[in-house]
């Protein structure tokens, strides 16, 4: 992180953006502050066109007085109920705010709003590196304003609220979950006591709405290591009611010496192992892969039984589970159509193709695989060699040999297209021809027979030898066959 005085902060400002607002601010005589993430990306130095300003007076007053100056390539857009004005130009995006003071009461999060200096707007910011603020008036221009020593906590990688952080959190439960997602982000520790108020307001979070929750929890996904966040969330409480499923999962049970793994931390390793191989080969859908990798195993609580003989077992977990996935979805907000519908899929997969790699790999079971994934098979395959996570280095690799052939055999399938070699030249259709049929149980036999036959590979995929079959079948069935 680099330190900058307020001269090398006023060069990193000379833009012309910036400028025209100075000109504006001046013109109207009042305080004018860019402040927030804009800030704090400067110190850590990441790109941002996001700007956010603080306007001690009427912030929309001067978005229309910019507007005026920068001219038909500007845009404004007017916010009257929040106060709020927002001027976009070219790549950039300036939004505007009066300073102000806000006081909530217990059971809400909507505060009672007035103005304010930039000193009551400062307080109110969630965090100490989100509460800096720079000057925009030309005799101050580049000036810092950082009564919270934010930038010490940058330097020293801290995530505290420039307050009392139960106040903080009481305000706006909502920032919980940012302080997480921050930490989880940059890749910060949260301060002591800021974690200790996270503890006690956990309970806070169930006025905040699913949506909002949503958008938190995606960034904290999407983050290079989301496994940081997810043990936060669990350490502080707020996962237990935001995905009490997973929750569910951070538990070791023993019996007569023999003790199943902890499937949360498991969880966390998979998710990690996702991500990892994401980057190096994304996916379109890389966030829902992240998804099934979180909730891949949340089956396993509902299904643990002990077994004498065998010890701990999760039967159908990942069948028990690809049904919870809809339930969790709906209760998040999150998409329930063919996104939610992908995150099932490889849920109730992931154990298929460790099922064909503890034997040996034949070309019937990755035809059933392929057929049953379909154009997922690749983000399926990842998700499965992320879920090999023992220690013993002999059966992780003979695991991962083995996936390698069934990898192989898939491109194989796939260049020879997958598509018309595993769907039956025969269909429904014909067969209810063919044998004067409605749609009926006695169809959907035949169907699967035909199906069965050719992803076996007991016969060509050609017309001939299929509707021999067809015909044995249907005689067994006691079906006329003329």
């Amino acid at each position: 992180m680099k330190l900058y005085s307020d001269a090398a902060l006023a060069k990193i400002l000379d833009k012309d953006i910036f400028h025209q607002i100075s000109d504006v601010a001046d013109r109207l005589g009042v305080e004018c502050y860019v402040v927030g993430g804009y800030v704090r990306d400067i110190f850590l130095e990441r790109p941002s066109d996001d700007i956010d300003v603080v306007v001690v007076g009427s912030g929309i007053e001067v978005a229309k007085e910019l507007k005026k100056s920068l001219g038909r390539k500007a845009h404004l857009s007017v916010f009257k109920n929040f106060g709020t004005a927002q001027v976009k130009y070219h790549d950039m995006e300036v939004e505007f705010v009066g300073a102000r003071k806000e006081s909530y009461s217990h059971d809400s999060r909507k505060p009672i709003v007035e103005d304010g200096t930039l000193e009551d707007d400062q307080n109110r910011r969630d965090f100490t590196i989100n509460a800096m603020a720079i000057c925009l008036n030309k005799k101050r221009f580049g000036e810092l304003v950082d009564p919270f020593n934010g930038i010490a906590d940058l330097q020293d990688g801290i995530i505290t609220t420039p307050l009392d952080p139960e106040v903080t959190f009481s305000d706006d439960p909502l920032r919980m979950m940012r302080c997480i997602r921050f930490a989880t982000q940059l890749q910060f520790q949260i301060a002591e006591d800021t974690f200790e108020a996270l503890e006690r307001m956990a309970d806070r979070i169930k006025i905040v709405s699913a949506e909002r929750i949503e958008v938190e929890l995606n960034k904290i996904i999407m983050s290079p290591h989301p496994s940081i966040g997810f043990e936060y969330l669990q350490r502080s409480g707020l996962l237990q009611i935001i995905l009490p499923e997973l929750a569910a999962l951070d538990i070791v049970e023993k019996k007569d010496g023999r003790a199943h793994k902890n499937n949360f931390y498991h969880t966390l390793e998979v998710l990690e192992n996702v991500v990892k191989a994401n980057s190096q080969m994304p996916t379109a859908n890389g966030l829902y892969l992240r998804w099934a990798a979180l909730l891949h195993d949340v089956g396993k609580t509902k299904t643990k039984r002990w077994e004498p003989k065998m010890g701990w077992t999760f039967h159908n977990h990942n069948f028990i589970g690809a049904k919870m996935v809809q339930d969790i979805f709906r209760r998040l907000k999150l998409p329930m159509g063919a996104e939610m519908k992908y995150v099932q899929k490889l849920v109730d997969l992931h154990m298929r193709p460790q099922a064909i790699a503890d034997e040996e790999v034949t070309d019937s079971a990755v035809r059933r695989l392929l057929n049953d994934a379909g154009e997922d098979i690749d983000d399926l395959m990842t998700l499965c060699e992320a879920d090999i996570t023992s220690k013993n280095e002999v059966r992780k690799k003979m695991f991962l040999e083995n996936f390698r052939m069934v990898r192989e055999k898939l491109a194989d399938l796939k260049e020879k297209d997958y598509k018309r070699l595993l769907q039956p030249v025969i269909d429904g259709n014909e067969i209810m021809e063919i044998f004067h049929l409605q749609p009926s149980r006695e169809v959907g036999v035949l169907k699967q027979y035909l199906k069965d036959a050719v992803l076996d590979n007991k016969v060509e995929n050609e017309r001939e030898p299929l509707m021999r079959l067809l015909m044995e079948k249907a005689r067994s069935m006691g079906l006329t066959v003329l």
